[in-house]
């Protein structure tokens, strides 16, 4: 059971039972690197971002790592006063007040879930097709498309990340150190060799990097630019999960924020790199091997590996399955700590806010994750294989609404202090206020471009697109079940058991 231990400050902030001090900074930021998933993350994203801004692909990179490193600072500051595996929700109850900062809890769960049966989708489809590549049988890799085989295969991923998780933060720690070293060798692998075929004229494309691919201004058009910032925000998500652990890390106040921001940085240099040798190897073009094929985008590695890595491309296979599966298990992590957080300070049924007696694990709500995740992947799976891409097309709006909402959050809890000194003035409003109101205009901005029925997959509902109905729909969903709890038990909307408040102006 939870161990309640109200803070100095009487706000209701209590830890919750989990083991304390089992992760250090290099822990916590493997665990965001894994969580981030750079390998899935780039095969799939590489192409559609190309499609949309072409060989500025480098500059909405780190345009999109602007707001990203603007709110993981906030994010920073928050756990430094109140470290709590609850972070957004939490946080946001602090500041905004109850009904806000549950929504702000909302959000992330929801789309953690989404992300987790999407992840373990992924995996599948690598795994049949290593095997495939292992067995030299390519009917293998077909396997895939039998839905039963795959939800049945998918189901025994998330079991099995399930698990991991289940045992906490020590067998976590362990599986990430060895599945993300592999990952990060092999896309640097590719890099390196990407850039050496351009060096001896054996690219399929060669085209020299220009200052020009660094020019964000340099994109056709603001609907262009925005797609592509919108691609570039979905990459980023998942270095929170350092947050979410702030817990279990050793030093809790300062590490999980160092660990958050380290994490960004890392990515950013992995992705950039990538970025300039995929374009500078296959160029923009929509030819066999071009970065701008369409048929190419669904996942540039599987195209690329052969012509790149040589024999070794397997291992490219490889690398995102590890990657997909990594990224599977450690984002169990913030979905469970959050429904323990609101469970323990009776947001939600107090049962979630239970902790493993023997792995000191938030037991119950990795469970409820991941019974979750298996529900929405089975249900969206068997309605239409469209309704699970446009909600994965929708993951977009709820991570700029979470983001946004808890960047805001640090601007509004810290405001007393805002202009107390130099350093305040930068971390405590500036760099939150500033990554917080991007991601908002970002959320406003793919909401109304998603209403478009051509916007993902191209379905619709009453003329809408379902990109839009989905997004939207899940965040409303939200606010019905929040309505729903508050009549059953409205201690926590009453602020009787986390009250709201604000840093004082020392």
């Amino acid at each position: 059971m939870s161990t309640r231990r109200t803070d100095r400050e009487g706000t209701g902030l209590s830890r919750k039972g989990l083991s304390s001090g089992t992760v250090g900074l290099l822990g916590a930021v493997v665990i965001g690197v894994s969580c981030v998933a750079p390998a899935y993350t780039l095969t799939a994203a590489l192409g559609p971002t190309v499609a949309e801004v072409g060989t500025q692909l480098p500059a909405i990179f780190l345009v999109g790592f602007i707001p990203m490193l603007l709110v993981a600072l906030g994010y920073r500051e928050l756990n430094s006063a109140m470290p709590d595996s609850g972070t957004s929700f939490t946080w946001a109850t602090r500041a905004f007040g109850p009904w806000i900062g549950w929504m702000g809890g909302w959000g992330l769960i929801a789309a953690t879930v989404i992300v987790l049966s999407n992840l373990a989708a992924v995996a599948v489809d690598f795994f049949y097709l290593l095997l495939s590549q292992l067995l030299g049988n390519p009917a293998i890799a077909e396997l895939t498309r039998n839905l039963p085989l795959n939800i049945a295969t998918t189901l025994v991923f998330i079991a099995l990340a399930c698990y991991i998780s289940y045992r906490g933060m020590e067998t976590t720690k362990t599986v990430q150190y060895v599945l993300v070293t592999f990952q990060l060798v092999v896309l640097a692998w590719f890099a390196v060799a990407a850039f050496v075929h351009v060096a001896d004229g054996t690219a399929f494309d060669a085209t020299s990097i220009s200052a020009d691919w660094f020019n964000p201004f340099a994109v056709g058009s603001f609907s262009a630019f925005a797609a592509g910032v919108s691609l570039s925000i979905f990459i980023y998500w998942g270095w929170d999960v350092t947050l979410t652990m702030n817990e279990e890390t050793t030093d809790p106040e300062r590490t999980p924020g160092r660990a958050g921001a380290l994490t960004v940085v890392v990515i950013v240099l992995v992705y950039l790199a990538v970025a300039l040798a995929t374009i500078s190897f296959a160029g923009v073009g929509d030819g066999d091997l071009g970065a701008g094929n369409p048929d190419n985008q669904e996942s540039i590695f599987a195209v690329l590996a052969g012509p790149v890595m040589g024999p070794f491309a397997i291992l490219m296979s490889m690398a995102v399955l590890s990657s997909s599966a990594a990224s599977l298990q450690s984002t169990f992590v913030s979905p469970a700590r959050t429904l323990l957080a609101m469970g323990h300070y009776r947001a939600l049924p107090e049962g979630y806010g239970r902790i493993s007696p023997r792995h000191k694990s938030p037991g119950f709500a990795t469970v409820a994750a991941a019974l979750a995740a298996a529900g929405f992947y089975v249900l969206t799976r068997l309605v239409s294989e469209n309704a699970l891409w446009d909600t994965i097309t929708a993951l977009g709006l709820m991570i700029c609404f979470y983001y946004g909402i808890t960047a805001l959050a640090c601007v509004w809890y810290f405001r007393a202090q805002a202009f107390t000194s130099i350093r305040n003035v930068a971390f405590r409003f500036l760099a939150p206020l500033c990554g917080g109101v991007i991601l908002l205009v970002m959320f406003v901005k793919t909401a109304v471009d998603s209403m478009d029925p051509g916007y993902g997959s191209g379905s619709e509902l009453f003329g809408v697109g379902m990109v839009f109905v989905l997004g939207i729909g899940v965040i409303l969903l939200g606010v019905v079940l929040m309505l729903v709890w508050s009549r059953l038990n409205p201690a926590f909307f009453r602020q009787e058991v986390i009250t709201r408040g604000a840093a004082s102006g020392r």
